[in-house]
């Protein structure tokens, strides 16, 4: 029963990601991650040995603190990627913010200089 549940699960975090890529809701790089990981989760599922067999390999007493701490260290790798990522955005932001505020300060000066520069209308063309 919990092969079933694993395989599930890994097939319908594919078949969520496939459509938020569809819909243009996730970008094609963080939608590879998720990927990788809904085909290890179907992988492990469908192979329960490859988990007992992987924590014998390490070390680990119980497959379900291998489980675990794969978790983590994934969780914590996204964690850094996401924090990269907005640090890269703020500092986009933050460009992008000083060049408008730039390119609005000159434009003011020119059109300044314009209705300074151009003459008077001395006649009404309403009339």
């Amino acid at each position: 029963m919990m092969t079933v549940a694993s395989v599930g699960l890994g097939l319908a975090l594919i078949g969520s990601v496939l459509v938020l890529l569809l819909r243009r809701q996730l970008r094609e790089k963080y939608a590879v991650l998720w990927i990788v990981i809904g085909l290890a989760v179907v992988v492990v599922g469908a192979v329960p040995g490859l988990l007992v067999g992987l924590t014998d390999a390490v070390g680990v007493q119980v497959p379900s603190n291998l489980l675990f701490a794969m978790s983590i260290v994934l969780l914590l790798g996204v964690a850094l990627h996401l924090s990269w990522e907005l640090t890269r955005s703020e500092e986009q932001i933050r460009r992008l913010a000083e060049e408008t505020a730039i390119n609005r300060a000159e434009i003011e000066a020119l059109r300044a200089r314009w209705e300074s520069a151009a003459p008077p209308s001395t006649t009404d063309p309403t009339a």
